[in-house]
């Protein structure tokens, strides 16, 4: 990799530009003649050849094989994003297709979910949201549905407004009223305690009575206990991940099948996206940055998106590593701030 003393002349910046933006169009190893082609570059080819054994040496291209042309390695890419990428601000046609989703969703979990898709289908590559976790999106209301066979439909709605749907079996049948006294009991408890306290709240009043409210505190200690989210019960949604499929990089299908396993299993990404939130602003994780994949292949741009300046979960654009960074980098920003923009008017109304 380039050590800190060797800073790139405007040369050695214009050919590893013009390398880079040729690898991300082509997906293939770029030669000197290709590169003085089809980019303007006013220098011989000798000095072409020259400079790219300049950047080679210093770890910012590679040979994929001893006759090929050159790609930019990680390192090459980091400097590539870091110094020289230019963005393009998102089209009039990307900005009305944010904002028809951010206008025109007004429940929080389908706003979330639509994101997904749409960061998919602005970018072609896979599109991803965490959902606010518990403890930083409280639950401030529960409803319980009664079902068929001591089955509960269990409604969540969050404080930004999200809302979700949890299937449980229960142990002993409830009746509907017994069932809408333990979710108001619950909505309740849960304004002033949320969930980390709730059982301790519950517990308490519990030993402070014992009228026939008694019998209704255990009815809904034991529903929330198997009701409730608990802390890490943050979700990843996904969109796009078998786009994977179409790039030369993963041609390997053991390479593709091991990605896919990635984003199924989704604990990886999830530790991605926790690293933006302790961020607080947009990350770039260029190849093994992430340790999202057992691959260098693999890039993530992530933004944070919050309500009214409190940080409720993450969305991404997951790529190869040569994405076209200039024009996702400004779409995954626009969308975030959108997103925030449409949660903290949903906190108002």
């Amino acid at each position: 990799m380039a050590s800190p003393e060797h800073e790139l002349n405007r040369r050695e910046r214009e050919i590893l530009r013009a390398i880079v933006q040729e690898h991300i169009h082509t997906g293939e190893p770029v030669a000197s003649q290709t590169l003085r082609s089809r980019h303007e570059l006013e220098v011989s080819p000798a000095t072409v050849r020259s400079v790219m054994a300049d950047l080679e040496e210093l770890g910012l291209l590679e040979k994929p094989h001893a006759s090929s042309g050159r790609v930019p390695t990680s390192a090459g890419y980091r400097l590539f994003v870091d110094l020289l990428v230019k963005v393009r601000a998102p089209t009039p046609a990307d900005r009305e297709r944010i904002e028809k989703v951010t206008l025109g969703t007004p429940a929080v979990d389908s706003l979330l979910g639509r994101t997904a898709e749409l960061l998919h289908s602005l970018s072609q590559h896979v599109g991803v949201v965490s959902t606010p976790p518990p403890l930083s999106d409280p639950t401030r209301h529960v409803e319980f549905v009664r079902l068929r066979e001591n089955r509960v439909l269990v409604v969540f709605v969050s404080q930004a407004g999200l809302v979700t749907n949890k299937l449980v079996q229960l142990d002993v049948p409830y009746t509907p009223s017994e069932l809408e006294q333990a979710a108001a009991y619950l909505s309740e408890k849960l304004q002033t305690t949320g969930i980390e306290g709730l059982r301790d709240a519950i517990v308490s009043d519990m030993r402070a009575d014992e009228t026939a409210l008694r019998d209704l505190m255990e009815r809904a200690l034991r529903l929330a206990e198997q009701a409730l989210p608990v802390p890490g019960s943050e979700r990843v949604l996904l969109d796009g991940a078998t786009t994977f499929l179409d790039a030369p990089e993963f041609a390997d299908m053991g390479k593709a099948r091991a990605l896919l396993r990635t984003f199924a299993e989704k604990d990886r990404i999830l530790r991605v996206l926790d690293r933006v939130l302790q961020a607080r602003e947009m990350q770039i994780f260029i190849g093994a940055e992430s340790d999202l994949a057992a691959t260098s292949d693999v890039s993530v741009v992530a933004a944070p998106y919050v309500r009214d300046g409190r940080v409720l979960g993450a969305l991404a654009v997951i790529g190869p590593t040569r994405m076209d960074y200039g024009r996702v980098i400004p779409l995954v920003d626009l969308t975030a701030r959108e997103i925030s923009r449409a949660l903290s008017d949903t906190e108002r109304h």
